[in-house]
């Protein structure tokens, strides 16, 4: 390896080193209490050394909501691999979504919050972000169509327009506020039986009814989507 090719690793893997330190802070504080100084005494650099790699907090935030992006899309790209009818495809990335929700919800919350109106979106990231998110969309609207093709999902439905429902119901239901929390429990329900129930509410929904007449969340486990750790959850509750 030569002299320029290990200054390059080198400034890969402190680059790396900073992200994972303002991970760390990120995911354990608001981003409001975070500082670039904090950030510099976690790495152990300088802060003008954190300023050669990143412009500004924002920047920094950004690189680490981009790690979490890139996830999810590993999570949707893992479910177009499998032998699967596209009704059950549809649901299995929105059964991967809740699952790197509760795997991952410090990177959940940091992306929900990335897309507030606070942020200028001006940054290096800002595009890979909406590319990575924008992967994950095509991938649902790719298995709508799929669906609408094997005849497993209704043929008047468009792809697009199903798609954007049922990724802005994943990302509503999953980042909803404590208060919508507190009023659903109040009705003697859990957020997990909450959650798993709208897989039960979009089955009927989609479905051309060709697997089953009156689908429901039980005729797809043999495919691998269940739900039943969450409804079990909901046990002894209304």
């Amino acid at each position: 390896m030569g002299i320029a090719d290990r200054r390059q690793r080198e400034k890969e893997q402190r680059k790396n080193e900073i992200i994972e330190a303002a991970e760390r802070l990120f995911f354990s504080r608001s981003y409001e209490d975070v500082s670039m100084e904090d950030i510099a005494r976690e790495v152990e650099l300088n802060k003008a050394t954190i300023y050669l790699y990143f412009k500004n907090k924002e920047a920094l935030f950004a690189a680490v909501v981009l790690r979490g992006v890139r996830l999810l899309e590993e999570k949707y790209k893992e479910c177009m691999v499998k032998d699967v009818p596209g009704i059950v495809r549809v649901l299995l990335m929105g059964q991967a979504y809740y699952l790197y929700s509760q795997e991952y919800p410090d990177y959940l919350r940091m992306i929900h919050y990335y897309g507030s109106e606070r942020f200028s979106g001006e940054n290096p990231c800002t595009a890979e972000i909406g590319k990575g998110y924008g992967t994950c969309r095509l991938i649902l609207r790719d298995a709508i169509r799929e669906g609408i093709d094997d005849g497993t999902i209704r043929a008047d439905l468009d792809p697009f327009l199903a798609s954007m429902y049922l990724m802005t119901s994943f990302m509503g239901i999953l980042s909803m506020e404590n208060k919508w929390k507190l009023v659903i429990e109040a009705e003697g329900f859990s957020y997990e039986q909450f959650t798993g129930e709208f897989f039960r509410f979009i089955i009927p929904s989609i479905s051309s009814g060709k697997i089953s007449p009156n689908m429901d969340t039980g005729d797809f486990e043999s495919f691998g989507f269940s739900l039943t750790d969450i409804v079990e959850s909901g046990k002894g509750m209304k």
